[in-house]
């Protein structure tokens, strides 16, 4: 397994790399999760590259950027044991350099549900998506569908500039008790990780409601809030949605494939999860 820091050297790499590529990009800090995308590429393809890069971009708050954990050497260690050929880990510098100024916006996609509370996320994602794209050049691009927004947002930039990957959104890995695997999972305390499935079990109930023939939107949304509420460690909820998988649009009534996704505040960590109903 290589190790590359460089964009010259990876983009090199990957040319001389044998096809196809599947590229499977994350900050780091490696769960079960990310390994299951690791594994499917692994499955999939002939090259197998992940990146780790805490990108500054996405982040608005500079003490959640400080704290969101890292781990690199362990990081390593779990790649070499699952296959991976190739790791590309930029350092900031190598990804923004001095005078960098071209973003990528996506538009209305950006400025629903994550957007609201965190400006200019998306932005950060969208760009770093590129820029890995192109330094890779993969075949296959792997997410998971715990971060639903950011699979939608990445399928529209797909789509708009006509990149040619293929996206592969694999499902939500979680813990035995519901809780989806997620880096910042190690940042709850004991008293905070007992409440976290609440968010699964909020989920939980407006699909079983929507399995019973229930169709209206503010129902199910309803439903889901005050599951949630129902949680005292729940500090605030930042959304309650039933969103078009397309358009993120909140919808009336359930019609086609629709994502019902939350958000909540406990302490000073953000936890999100989402289910898709179709």
């Amino acid at each position: 397994m290589r190790v590359i820091s460089s964009n010259e050297e990876m983009s090199r790499a990957c040319r001389e790399a044998v096809k196809p590529i599947g590229l499977v990009p994350t900050m780091g800090a490696l769960h079960a999760g990310h390994l299951s995308l690791v594994e499917q590429a692994r499955a999939d393809n002939l090259t197998v590259v992940v990146s780790i890069f805490v990108n500054p971009a996405q982040f608005g708050d500079q003490a959640d950027l400080a704290n969101y954990p890292r781990d690199m050497a362990g990081d390593l260690d779990l790649l070499r044991r699952h296959g991976v050929d190739l790791v590309y880990a930029p350092t900031v510098e190598e990804v923004y350099p001095p005078g960098f100024n071209t973003w990528v916006d996506v538009g209305p996609l950006a400025e629903k549900l994550e957007g609201i509370h965190r400006p200019g996320h998306f932005r950060g994602v969208a760009t770093v998506v590129s820029k890995l794209f192109n330094v890779t050049r993969p075949n296959r691009a792997y997410f998971g569908q715990k971060d639903g927004q950011q699979t939608v947002v990445i399928q529209k930039l797909v789509k708009d500039l006509d990149m040619d990957v293929e996206l592969v959104v694999m499902p939500t890995i979680r813990e035995p008790d519901g809780l989806a695997l997620s880096s910042r999972n190690v940042q709850l305390s004991p008293d905070q990780r007992e409440a976290a499935p609440v968010l699964h079990r909020a989920l939980c109930q407006a699909y079983e409601q929507w399995r019973d023939g229930e169709r209206r939107g503010d129902t199910l949304r309803e439903t889901a809030r005050r599951v949630l509420q129902s949680e005292p460690r729940v500090d605030s909820i930042d959304y309650v949605s039933v969103a078009d998988m397309t358009t993120l649009g909140e919808v009336e009534r359930v019609e086609d494939r629709v994502m019902v996704s939350v958000a909540v505040q406990m302490g000073s960590v953000r936890l999100i999860d989402n289910i898709v109903l179709e």
